[in-house]
């Protein structure tokens, strides 16, 4: 059993997955929002919110911590000059997660994490679900056609 034992393991080798979670975060606080599976999102904003608390500490032990994780040396420089600051006041929670609905070749939840932004900085999410109906059903709604192939007289 499997008790006590927190994270994802998400069907990767302990490497793999560190080096997935490296790049995740990477590319979060590069571009403050990505799209990925709903598991992927659910660890990656454990990771991301340390992150942006060493940011938060400001000092070069942080830094060095944060350079770790992150190992990209302008996304460390923006978490620390333009990211923390706009954490200063916040405790925790400084990632959002909306679901966005199924990714169309496997079906997989695809949610997208966002860093929160503040009143000036706000972004707009997406709208959510969309639904698509083919020409097919739409061209025989309107002849009064059923199925693919209509009845001949």
């Amino acid at each position: 059993m499997r008790h006590l034992k927190s994270g994802r393991k998400l069907s990767r080798t302990p490497s793999h997955r560190w080096a997935l979670m490296r790049n995740l975060i990477t590319c979060l606080l590069r571009d403050e929002r990505i799209q990925t599976t709903d598991p992927k999102a659910k660890e990656v904003r454990r990771w991301a919110d340390r992150v942006i608390t060493l940011g938060k500490r400001g000092s070069l032990h942080a830094r060095r911590q944060a350079l770790e994780i992150v190992r990209d040396k302008a996304t460390v420089r923006k978490l620390f000059d333009t990211l923390a600051p706009r954490f200063k006041d916040r405790p925790g929670g400084y990632t959002r997660i909306v679901k966005i609905g199924r990714r169309r070749g496997d079906s997989a939840p695809i949610s997208l994490i966002e860093l929160v932004a503040s009143a000036e900085n706000a972004v707009e999410a997406p709208s959510g679900r969309r639904r698509r109906r083919s020409r097919g059903r739409a061209a025989a709604k309107e002849t009064g056609a059923q199925g693919k192939n209509p009845p001949t007289a």
